[in-house]
């Protein structure tokens, strides 16, 4: 159990912190309530280029990293659909170096024309490198829009094009981070070994004074049930075929959530897992075979991913995926599965806790979905999951008209396919 203690700032800051006295080291976490799900379909790729930008300093300080560094500290971030999350862990007597340099950038940072221009330049680059010239690198890009026809999810976080980067103005790119980078759009958390009001003390030092200055939060599409089966074949020059299978689910609140997780894990956590042991070990129809969700904040997929072997055919390894789906509707699971996959997410939780940057990144992300006590409730909900409602769920979600095939195809491949069950 992790033990916690919020406080919402003036300004409308969100700060929740935990002692750990074991440890040495601090961890500061702030994450800002802006992902790819933010942006409108005209105007995509402005959460994942300020994740760049921050980077690139404020008036006060030109270069974010040096004073990280003179502090034995190390800095990171990351940006998906949900949200960006911006991390420093370093010692504990340090901490206000951390505090300091993030209220400095959450309001002062400096867009320029050169910054702009350069982290526009790395982040077009990057997706020439990783999505457009790199195999299977637009796979996602491909599923995402086959899943999705209205949420913003039907975009992946780097966005829809290059051309929505390379053409933003600065005056867009300046209205995103007014918008976005403000208090009450953030949350800060922090882990370390000083009192939990000395912390939030200090997050008023450092934050306090920061004016908000909040607006209208835009409306989010949300995507229509699916009623009909979709389909997609993409021919690439690629080393193999991959068949994917996405299926709709609840979102990350959702008690689908942790029924599809545990069924994520049913199927495919671990080398002795079913789709493993069966479709790759047994019947060597797959050389890799994967089952998970999302998890994401509005109702997210279950995903099924194989990657052929030369000698099967898409006919072959779809039907066998769809007969993995049947047996968990059925409800052929064993209580030693059932036993196993729990005692893995509850070890995955006791281990989570013992790391000072992972309780502060949970902390935030518990927080930013509006129930913050869920971070200790998680173990009880799996432990209270049956094989009866794992069942209900495979029932509810793999529909063939709730579902979205991809089949991502080597050049030259045999292309007989699967009819829907």
């Amino acid at each position: 159990m992790i033990k916690y203690t919020t406080a919402t700032l003036d300004n409308g800051l969100t700060v929740a912190v935990n002692r750990d006295r074991s440890s040495k080291l601090a961890a500061v976490n702030i994450l800002y309530k802006v992902g790819a799900r933010n942006e409108d379909s005209e105007h995509t790729g402005f959460a994942h280029l300020f994740e760049h930008l921050m980077f690139r300093g404020t008036r006060s300080v030109p270069d974010f990293d040096v004073p990280v560094q003179m502090a034995c500290g190390e800095n990171n971030a990351f940006t998906n659909n949900d949200y960006t999350d911006f991390y420093i862990t370093l010692p504990k007597e340090n901490v206000q170096t951390a505090l300091w340099l993030e209220s400095d950038r959450m309001r002062n940072l400096d867009i320029s024309v050169e910054a702009c221009r350069t982290e526009k330049m790395v982040v077009i680059e990057e997706f020439k490198q990783r999505y457009l010239n790199q195999p299977y690198g637009d796979e996602n890009m491909l599923l995402r829009g086959l899943c999705y026809k209205v949420h913003p999810y039907r975009w992946s976080t780097i966005g829809i094009s290059p051309e929505h980067i390379e053409r933003a103005t600065l005056d867009e790119v300046r209205a995103f981070y007014d918008r976005y980078y403000q208090p009450s759009q953030a949350i800060l958390s922090i882990s370390a070994d000083i009192d939990e009001q000395q912390m939030i003390a200090l997050a008023d030092k450092w934050f306090g004074h920061i004016a908000d200055r909040p607006h209208a939060a835009a409306a989010i599409a949300q995507e229509p049930e699916q009623t009909a089966p979709r389909r997609l074949v993409a021919e690439r020059d690629v080393p193999a075929t991959n068949v994917t299978i996405a299926f709709h689910m609840g979102d990350r609140l959702s008690r689908d959530f942790f029924l599809g997780d545990m069924t994520s894990d049913l199927l495919a956590g671990g080398d002795s897992s079913r789709l493993v042991a069966r479709l790759v070990k047994e019947r060597r129809l797959f050389s890799s075979v994967n089952a998970y969700i999302l998890g994401s904040l509005d109702a997210g997929l279950f995903i099924f991913k194989g990657q052929l072997m030369p000698s099967a055919t898409e006919q072959q390894a779809e039907e066998a995926l769809w007969a993995e789906m049947r047996d968990l509707m059925e409800g052929r699971i064993s209580d030693y599965e059932m036993e196993k996959v729990k005692n893995k997410f509850e070890a995955n939780a006791l281990m989570g806790e013992m790391n000072v940057m992972n309780k502060a990144m949970n902390l935030g992300f518990y927080a930013m979905t509006g129930d913050i006590a869920l971070i200790n409730r998680e173990i009880d909900i799996y432990r209270s999951l049956t094989r009866q409602a794992v069942a209900d769920f495979c029932r509810r979600t793999f529909r063939p008209e709730n579902s979205s095939t991809l089949v991502y195809r080597a050049t030259g491949r045999d292309n007989r396919t699967a009819q829907q069950p």
